[in-house]
């Protein structure tokens, strides 16, 4: 798989890595050995970057990861981007203190049964912290001693991704990129390749829609995030299908499904290819619930970039079908 490096981390990853959301929870129910199963499935496909949290399924993710990556030599371990700060209650800046960074990481250090974590992301804090001096410091201290090898934050907006970005010792950004969200495009992987960090394409397949599977009777397990988090209950509805109403998404996907046919590739390798294409970009991080599914997610960073025409035909889609609603908006 073509490798790219990773921001200040100085590593280089694979440009299609595996989102573990899905591991956890929130996507459905996942067995532990459908889990394994997708790890092993993804190191087979070249695989070197994991993205994962604390709180995807209070643990469960990091705990399956660290599980499977106990028995692999050192050289053969990939990259674990995990997360951060969601554990926060009450849900406020003033929980981001050096005392609670410091248990949130202890508790992934066990959880993943490593000595040091590889990156360390706020995970989409509130707004106030991308500007906390104290939480720099903090994290900058974990750093210094040896508990982090880096540190980058995950964000909602394009407004925090720009706040973040102005650390000296940011390593990555993690932000939802995908055909249905383009915002990023006009500042924040600009001003991240001249910053030298990298950047992370969370929800690449807007949760699913992009793969061109879905139709108006596709329904979603109830303790399925793309059931009860349409309408944000739960968390930012951005997450959940990229914020786009699922009807309207149906119908933009079948349009980008018409590229993607014509080029004789499935929707979601066209999807993937489309983010991968885009200058700045480090890697993508679909999830995954099968080996299938990561094998056809791999494939994408083998397919030739997206041609001109190609690129006009989706960007008219977002142009025709979503800007108004979701530009605006993150």
């Amino acid at each position: 798989m073509e490798t790219r490096r990773l921001g200040r981390t100085g590593r280089d990853v694979g440009a299609v890595g595996l989102g573990t959301w899905q591991l956890g929870g929130d996507w459905g129910d996942v067995s532990e050995d459908d889990a394994l199963a997708v790890l092993r499935a993804a190191l087979d496909e070249g695989v070197t970057l994991l993205d994962t949290a604390d709180v995807y399924g209070d643990g469960r993710s990091e705990r399956l990861i660290g599980r499977f990556l106990a028995d692999l030599p050192e050289d053969d371990r990939p990259l674990v981007a995990t997360k951060a700060g969601r554990r926060a209650d009450p849900f406020e800046a003033a929980q981001y203190t050096a005392e609670n960074l410091r248990a949130w990481v202890a508790r992934s250090l066990a959880n993943l049964r490593t000595e040091r974590l590889d990156l360390l992301q706020l995970h989409c804090p509130p707004p106030p912290v991308y500007g906390d001096d104290a939480v720099y410091d903090a994290l900058d201290a974990l750093v210094d001693e040896g508990l982090l090898a880096a540190y980058g934050v995950s964000v909602e907006t394009v407004e925090e991704a720009m706040t973040a970005l102005a650390r000296p010792r940011l390593a990555t950004l993690q932000i939802i990129l995908n055909a249905f969200r383009r915002k990023p495009l006009d500042a924040v992987l600009p001003a991240a390749a001249a910053a030298g960090v990298g950047v992370l394409a969370r929800v690449p397949l807007a949760s699913g829609l992009l793969t061109g599977t879905y139709d108006a009777s596709t329904t979603f397990a109830e303790t399925d995030h793309r059931h009860f988090n349409r309408d944000g209950a739960a968390f930012d509805v951005g997450e959940t299908f990229s914020g786009v109403p699922f009807e309207l998404g149906l119908r933009a996907a079948a349009e980008v499904g018409v590229v993607a046919a014509a080029r004789g590739v499935p929707t979601a390798q066209l999807a993937l290819r489309w983010v991968l294409d885009q200058p700045g970009v480090t890697a993508a991080i679909p999830g995954a619930r099968t080996p299938e599914q990561v094998r056809g997610n791999a494939a994408a960073a083998r397919l030739a970039p997206l041609t001109e025409d190609e690129l006009a035909a989706v960007e008219r889609v977002y142009d025709e079908e979503l800007r108004a609603l979701v530009h605006p908006r993150w």
